[in-house]
């Protein structure tokens, strides 16, 4: 791995690693999620959701609204649009009347006949209803009875399906058959789990999305950073201590395996120890972060410095930030204005520090460097590098629910 980068969070200090006492705490849960992930039990996952499920929705003073959209992935990871055009390019081939196709596919399971590749490949794609994808479920298992494991190795379904879920919204068909085992290796890739989570996610059923990482895991199929950045956004929308040492545990995971990750897998990771009051943790995931000249970083930068009393860091950070000057078509790097009033609110204690802050207040507001997106906000806000996320082409959506806000103590004492 490249070498860390140091985080300031007191004077002069470097977050190199976890205290000995932390670094214990965080073994212990350590031990219980590899079991959870080796499938050999399920405890913690189901102590993370019940704890989910009696935290009362609130808005928060950083939460996203009830109309927010939240992303994770991208356009590029999910394909929806790519698949939604081979669907209007083979419902042409049928002439815009599906009915004789699917009448000569339930003809061939009363028979008990061959399933084909492409017949099968074809039906996802002319699916548009509920009782359609129950059809091509029945298909997906006579096909994987009548040619295993081995007719997989050519044509990957288990993405299709997925995508198919996902554009006419049935999240409920889609995990029933990614976890039944006479399926086993159709879905043998990490897209399927990746879609399947994003969707569940965006519903707001973060329970379902950690049941589906963790049977992710207890399929064999390989991690990779798509798959740590949704684990660790679900852990944070969890937001309980057994989702936070699940956090814990895949970072680890990923660090001894090498991985580089995403930005924003570590600023989830801080995120989700701040909201647990888990300074020190949040302090060493910090530590980690080696792309420092973002705004997201260094939001939860002063917040980390302000959680462990480093009033002065937080000053400097601000300043520096003030005293940087860079050309006009460089992005300058933005502080969220519920953070700054944070930072002012514990700043009172201290008149001298107070003062500074207004005057540092007024240059940022002045070269346009506050803006009033939350810290959910920005952690949900995919690179500008990246494409569009990923927008369905029909715009109906069937019983799509914003997700509700979770209550977040992050900004809080």
């Amino acid at each position: 791995m490249a070498p860390r980068e140091e985080a300031s969070c007191g004077a002069g200090q470097a977050a190199t690693a976890p205290p000995p006492a932390a670094a214990a705490a965080a073994g212990r849960p350590g031990r219980k999620m590899a079991a959870v992930l080796a499938g050999g039990s399920q405890r913690v996952v189901r102590e993370a959701v019940r704890r989910s499920a009696v935290r009362a929705p609130a808005s928060g003073c950083w939460g996203c609204g009830p109309g927010g959209k939240r992303y994770l992935l991208t356009e590029d990871d999910i394909k929806l649009q790519e698949f939604q055009q081979v669907k209007v390019a083979i419902r042409n081939e049928v002439h815009g009347n599906k009915d004789p196709y699917f009448k000569s596919i339930k003809e061939k399971l009363k028979k008990n006949g061959m399933i084909l590749k492409n017949e099968l490949k074809n039906l996802l794609h002319l699916c548009q209803t509920a009782s359609d994808v129950e059809l091509a479920r029945k298909v997906i298992y006579r096909y994987h009875e009548q040619n295993g494991i081995t007719a997989l190795h050519h044509f990957k379904f288990g993405p299709l399906f997925m995508r198919l879920c996902y554009e006419l919204d049935l999240e409920r068909p889609a995990v029933e058959l990614i976890k039944d085992q006479n399926l086993r290796g159709f879905f043998s890739e990490s897209t399927s789990f990746h879609i399947l989570m994003t969707m569940l996610f965006k519903k707001g059923h973060f329970e379902s999305a950690l049941e589906v990482l963790v049977e992710m895991k207890k399929q064999g199929i390989t991690f990779n950073k798509e798959t740590y950045l949704l684990a660790f956004a679900i852990c944070y929308k969890l937001d309980n201590l057994e989702s936070c040492k699940i956090s814990a545990k895949l970072l680890e995971e990923a660090q001894l395996k090498g991985y580089t990750l995403p930005l924003r897998a570590y600023c989830f990771a801080v995120a989700t120890a701040l909201k647990q009051n888990d300074v020190v943790q949040a302090k060493f995931y910090c530590s980690q972060i080696m792309k420092t000249e973002n705004k997201l970083y260094n939001n939860l930068k002063v917040l980390v410095q302000l959680r462990c009393g480093s009033l002065e860091e937080v000053i400097k950070t601000l300043e520096a930030a003030v005293e940087v000057d860079i050309p006009p078509f460089v992005k300058k790097i933005e502080f969220s204005e519920q953070v700054l009033a944070t930072v002012r609110e514990k700043m009172e204690e201290n008149p001298d520090l107070s003062a500074k802050l207004g005057d540092i207040y007024m240059k940022l507001q002045a070269s346009g460097r506050i803006t009033t997106c939350t810290l959910e906000d920005m952690l949900f806000q995919i690179p500008s590098s990246k494409k569009t996320p990923a927008k369905l082409l029909i715009q109906k959506q069937l019983g799509c629910q914003a997700a509700k806000p979770l209550q977040s103590n992050l900004l809080l004492e």
